[in-house]
């Protein structure tokens, strides 16, 4: 058999003593022995097996090669791979294993890369349990059908795609950031696995009426923060949190200047009136820098109030999702809102493109029976 079970045998623990027996009975023996003579209570367990993968990929005249696992999974693993390498290269023989676990690698990866990153300490939380749903495998032992199996589960306990899409972005970014600083040599598991394709939500925005009603009851709410909240993010389609925790200086000159998702900065103008309501607004004895406590809370209340039925996961973010519907409708440039947004990908953007008044309009012109109309 290529693939060999080997016994690793009984602990017998008793104080500070430790020993280890192949047999149970020499074990139990032991223990009655240490009772008797030192009336000493003892504890006894059974050591996890390991397994040998011992082949020979080549044929009885290739090279020999084995490697010792700690589950059988991972032996079957690590054997098809090695077949698979010997296959492609012949007289391959496989480098000294990386027996690092999916854990130490993501700890090494939030050594020298995580923690720098803003969501760092949370992107590091969702790995590790990744990593523990996976079973914590041999970081060299992980396959595309290892992780196709993992997310199989999720789904099917009710996690949502994106979620699934994300775990996959996190964990695949790992080897390849640890690959380009040396730390890893070999291949990304995940290179080859596709995410799936999740159907885009419909974006929902307020209309005038909507607004009016939601800021009346921000007004009237409880929160002196608020509403001013609400407005910064309605006139610069700025994030919840972007407008939430803005501070005194990051307002000056009739822009606001905030660092995004991306790290980078980008400076949103606003008008006079708006900047001279910021700057009254702030009371450093209450606030400190900032200009705003926190204020979800009553944000969500008022969305509550004022009877508007949102989709879901878009509550704060109806207000960014009005500002960039408003400034289409009004013939904004779709690469002006990608820079005001902080979109990465202009495909991000691109689904306020339909808003635009001129959006497919050339259709009325341009088809095959215009074309005989003009004749």
């Amino acid at each position: 058999m290529s693939i060999k079970k080997i016994e690793a045998g009984w602990q017998v623990t008793a104080a500070n003593q430790v020993r280890v027996f192949s047999r149970k009975q020499d074990a139990a023996a032991h223990i009655a022995t240490m009772e008797a003579a030192e009336q000493v209570a003892a504890k006894m367990s059974r050591l996890q097996p390991k397994w040998l993968v011992d082949i020979q990929p080549g044929g009885r005249t290739g090279r020999r090669i084995s490697q010792t696992l700690t589950t059988k999974q991972e032996a079957l693993q690590w054997e098809a791979w090695a077949r698979s390498q010997a296959t492609k290269q012949p007289g391959w023989k496989p480098e000294r294993l990386d027996a690092r676990r999916l854990t130490d690698l993501i700890d090494s990866w939030y050594a020298s890369h995580g923690k720098q990153l803003k969501a760092g300490e949370n992107t590091y939380s969702r790995l590790k349990f990744l990593a523990s749903g996976l079973g914590n495998p041999v970081a060299a032992a992980v396959t595309p059908a290892m992780f196709a199996s993992y997310r199989a589960k999720r789904i099917e306990g009710g996690t949502s795609l994106n979620s699934i899409n994300r775990e996959h972005a996190y964990l695949r970014s790992v080897f390849s950031e640890l690959k380009r600083l040396g730390d890893w040599t070999g291949d990304n598991p995940l290179s080859k696995v596709r995410q799936f394709k999740v159907p885009e939500k419909e974006l929902t925005y307020l209309t005038k009426a909507q607004i009016e009603a939601l800021l009346d009851s921000l007004r009237e709410g409880g929160s002196r923060h608020a509403e001013l909240v609400a407005r910064v993010c309605l006139a610069t389609g700025l994030r919840w949190t972007e407008s939430e925790t803005l501070k005194r200086d990051q307002v000056r000159n009739g822009q606001v200047t905030v660092l995004g998702k991306n790290q980078k900065r980008r400076s949103i103008p606003i008008e006079k009136k708006l900047e001279a309501q910021l700057v009254k607004h702030h009371h450093p004895s209450e606030t400190g820098d900032r200009l705003f406590a926190g204020a979800y809370n009553y944000f969500r209340a008022a969305v509550t109030k004022a009877e508007l039925r949102l989709p879901k996961g878009q509550l704060s973010h109806v207000l960014r999702h009005s500002f960039a519907s408003y400034f289409m409708q009004g013939g904004g440039n779709i690469l002006t809102l990608q820079r005001v947004l902080d979109h990465k990908d202009l495909k991000m953007t691109m689904r306020y493109a339909h808003l635009a008044p001129q959006h497919l309009q050339e259709v009325k012109s341009l088809n095959p029976l215009a074309a005989l109309r003009i004749r």
